[in-house]
């Protein structure tokens, strides 16, 4: 299909998504149902996803947001810039880092460890995509809403220079 000028094709669709985020919402109200965890949401990918999965949750949260660069265009710049950093003071608090997608692991390794230097109780990582062939990780993800091959994809909170964010679903950008 073509669309704002670009070709793309549909990957995963917007009931796929929908279903999946509720079966992880579920999960983490039942680990967490003694527990107020923090919800940490990296812009600007996951407000989407970060949005769509607090309510489905049948816990009370919070939230904040970190924002984080590592791409220009379609390309990793191989290294993390921070942009926005939490308010929030994680020490002794559960926190739950939600990702939009985890394509090489540089952007997430980064946070995680930095998260971690302020001591919080938990940190638990949740990501709706996440590419296992490239992904280069030190730990193991535990919430992951698809896997997928290692395309450039746009939608559902992806971008693509800034634009397609606003797409409902998850296309592949082709060509």
């Amino acid at each position: 299909m073509e669309k704002y000028g670009y070709k793309l094709k549909t990957l995963i669709s917007n009931n796929e998504i929908k279903k999946r985020i509720k079966e992880i919402a579920d999960d983490i109200s039942i680990k967490f149902k003694e527990e107020i965890p923090i919800l940490i949401g990296i812009l600007n990918g996951s407000f989407i996803f970060i949005s769509d999965l607090m309510r489905k949750l049948n816990i009370d949260c919070e939230m904040d947001f970190i924002k984080m660069s590592s791409y220009a265009g379609k390309e990793s710049v191989g290294t993390v810039t921070l942009l926005k950093d939490i308010s929030a003071n994680i020490t002794g608090r559960h926190v739950i880092i939600v990702e939009d997608i985890i394509d090489s692991g540089l952007t997430i390794n980064f946070l995680r460890d930095r998260l971690k230097g302020a001591n919080p109780k938990s940190v638990t990582v949740v990501t709706l995509l996440l590419k296992p062939d490239v992904a280069n990780l030190d730990f193991k993800v535990d919430y992951v809403g698809f896997k997928i091959p290692p395309e450039f994809v746009v939608g559902y909170g992806l971008d693509y220079n800034q634009k397609l964010r606003h797409l409902p679903e998850i296309y592949r950008l082709e060509e």
